[in-house]
């Protein structure tokens, strides 16, 4: 009775200083800031301007989650305060151009991991149907309207293109915080906004040749021709060399040597393609569709994401910095009004759109609304036109600060218009609906295939894929119980996977894949990962995001029992127990026992004085060494612990588990479970006693 023994994934302890790769990065960017600047062996320039920045978004974070609002509104608010029209406390414009640049990068590049090719395909028509018709309505309205006020051309262009593109980062913050991803207006939305994404690389080439520095249409071909190439090598990247690339460093299981990597393909993909003449966030944006197409995208993201929020925290503190509180006072009138002509002529162009997608008027008018501020990439565009000569409706400085308040204003606002069309939604809802649009039955239907346990419900989570976690994986499939399983190791993901079970690679002590996976419906997370700091991290984080939550955990140190169950863990089993049956006993998923009980006859508790403990065991199995069976070897005889029916093998046998489990759990008394051989042996006494 043997079977060959699957290859267990090598596990790579990490090292102790984990938490400081954003810490480290932060550093190197803000000395490579300081160099062309700071000489001497004193405090470098840059660290009063950093530290006022790094305060001013923390504090700015904390209020808004204070006062319900999303974080991003907070920083423009934070911005325009700090500013130098107003408090004027960051005052060093290059510093902050610096930050923001890297936030804007970091953001495309995780758009970018999030967009992935095959999402993209999935919704084709609502991107490039949806999201084609918005922009170019869009920007053919406001075109028409600013050429019947005597603007030329160019400039008219122009200011189609700033205001045909939306907020990416705050649309889908206030998506993911309502829980609204998954709904028509949702997912229509989101369609609108990767186009808008996309069309930026086109606007980038174009806005040269509106100013009269392109080359004309020959140019505009070259430049096409470029890019075509660009993306082109793009994607044979993504599928012959990016992926192995990424399968090499994953299998170091260590988020330092990860980080790394991902951050430099990022910035050299970035530079590269600047290279040849196409921005850098339209870089960084390749750069994460080339790690969407690999297994490991889930688990660049969480390792990119902490920096992203800190350099995009950088980029909306810079918005609000533009803002000219002077210049707002003074031109209200002009302010208010191209913030109500921006809004209106958004909505209704986005409505129109998603309308003709087939889609409710309910449905396409709330995402009209949701749409109907400018975005981010329009400062990005902004600033490349001025640098041309062209300005917002042609009216120069004027112009750039009456686009700049309105555009602020309309973030700002953006939460308020959400509801409102949540609200328009919710009128809809009550009719009766009309049937749904094929192509949002589609995109509803189909899972989220870079979050592959979002769909279950009622699952156990395990956390960690060493011997423990696959005798545990086999107990969650033998009862039937939904679950999935979270690791570092690309081997143990493949295992997994092998058996049709579902799993997440990644760091699973970060709450973005903890999302991912679940937790939030999850029945329970058992972890089982043999880094004791590891498993801490884990406990405190999951316990933060669900409260209520069963989390066993396993420690091979009984002094951290304690700690565990400080940081929220609701059972710990410690190296005494048979940790998978442990598990699967505190989660109540153990079968009634269907083997015979057994216990002591009257001559054999006389024997000794350990005898009288013992009360009715049910064997774990009458024929078979489970311990044996998961590592695949062979047993000889069998026996039965008195305390607690652990089934293990004799001394006869390679592994001797009965006697192991006897030392570790210091039970004294075991039975044979072999046929003619009704005796009993107490460990400590050395003493047998027959029926």
């Amino acid at each position: 009775m043997t079977r060959q023994p699957l290859p267990l994934p090598r596990r790579v302890r990490r090292p102790p200083f984990s938490g400081f790769p954003a810490l480290l990065c932060l550093a190197f960017t803000g000395s490579a800031l300081a160099s062309a600047t700071e000489g001497h062996s004193g405090p470098p320039a840059f660290m009063a301007q950093l530290t006022l920045l790094l305060l001013v978004a923390g504090a700015t974070a904390f209020a808004s989650f204070r006062l319900g609002l999303v974080p991003i509104i907070g920083f423009l608010f934070a911005g325009v305060l700090a500013g130098p029209s107003a408090l004027g406390i960051i005052d060093d414009p290059a510093l902050i151009g610096a930050a923001s640049e890297i936030g804007v990068m970091l953001l495309l590049f995780t758009i970018g991991i999030e967009f992935s090719l095959d999402k993209l395909a999935r919704i084709f028509r609502l991107i490039f149907v949806g999201g084609g018709l918005q922009v170019v309505l869009t920007v053919a309205a406001a075109t028409a309207a600013l050429l019947a006020f005597g603007v030329s051309l160019p400039n008219a262009v122009f200011t189609g293109f700033l205001l045909s593109l939306s907020s990416t980062a705050i649309v889908t913050k206030i998506l993911e915080s309502r829980g609204g991803v998954g709904s028509p207006t949702g997912q229509a939305s989101l369609g609108i906004l990767i186009f808008q994404d996309l069309a930026v690389v086109v606007m980038v080439l174009l806005v040269p040749m509106l100013a009269g520095q392109g080359g004309g249409a020959g140019g505009l071909a070259v430049a096409l021709l470029k890019a075509g190439g660009i993306v082109a090598a793009v994607l044979l990247l993504a599928r012959r060399v990016v992926p192995k690339l990424l399968e090499v460093v994953a299998r170091t299981c260590s988020q330092e040597i990860f980080l790394l990597s991902t951050l430099a393909l990022c910035f050299a993909t970035a530079y590269l393609t600047s290279l040849a003449g196409v921005s850098l966030a339209l870089g960084a944006f390749l750069a994460g569709l080339l790690v969407s197409e690999s297994r490991f995208g889930r688990q660049a993201f969480g390792e990119i994401l902490p920096l992203q929020i800190l350099f995009s925290a950088a980029f909306f503190l810079s918005v609000g910095l533009q803002l000219d509180l002077g210049f707002l006072w003074t031109h209200l009138p002009l302010v208010l009004g191209a913030v109500a002509a921006f809004a209106v002529l958004k909505a209704l162009a986005a409505t129109l759109s998603v309308r003709l997608l087939g889609f409710p008027l309910a449905t396409a008018a709330a995402t009209g609304w949701l749409l109907a501020q400018v975005g981010e990439f329009s400062f990005v565009l902004e600033s490349s036109g001025r640098a041309l000569g062209l300005s917002p409706a042609g009216l120069g400085e004027t112009g750039t600060q009456t686009f700049i308040a309105a555009t602020v204003l309309l973030m700002a606002l953006t939460p308020v218009m959400a509801t409102l069309g949540e609200r328009l939604g919710a009128l809809g809802r009550a009719r009766p609906a009309p049937t749904a649009a094929p192509a949002e039955a589609a995109t509803r239907a189909e899972p989220n295939p870079e979050a592959p346990l979002a769909h279950l419900s009622g699952h156990v989570l395990v956390a960690g894929f060493g011997d423990h976690a696959r005798r545990l994986v086999k107990g969650l499939a033998a009862q039937q119980v939904p679950f999935g399983v979270l690791t570092l190791s690309p081997d143990g993901a493949a295992q997994v996977a092998a058996h049709g079970h579902p799993v997440l690679i990644g760091d699973y002590a970060r709450a973005g894949l903890l999302g991912d996976a679940g937790l939030a419906s999850a029945r329970a997370l058992v972890v089982l990962d043999d880094v004791p700091e590891m498993t801490a991290r884990v406990v405190g984080v999951a316990r933060t995001l669900n409260p209520g939550l069963t989390i066993v955990a396993h420690t091979d140190g009984p002094e951290e029992v304690a700690a565990l169950r400080g940081l929220g863990a609701t059972h710990v089993l410690t190296s005494t127990d048979a940790v998978a049956r442990g598990a699967l006993n505190r989660l109540g998923l153990l079968p009634p026992p269907s083997t015979p009980p057994m216990t002591l006859s009257p001559e054999q508790r006389g024997m000794c004085s350990h005898a009288h403990s013992v009360t009715v065991v049910h064997p774990q199995s009458t024929d078979t060494c489970p311990e044996c069976v998961a590592l695949g070897d062979a047993w000889v005889h069998l026996r039965v612990c008195m305390s607690c029916g652990h089934t293990g093998c004799c001394d006869s046998s390679p592994n001797r588990h009965a006697s192991a489990h006897a030392r570790a759990s210091g039970h004294p008394i075991i039975r044979s479970l072999e046929a003619g051989e009704p005796w009993a042996y107490c460990y400590p006494d050395d003493l047998t006693a027959p029926r």
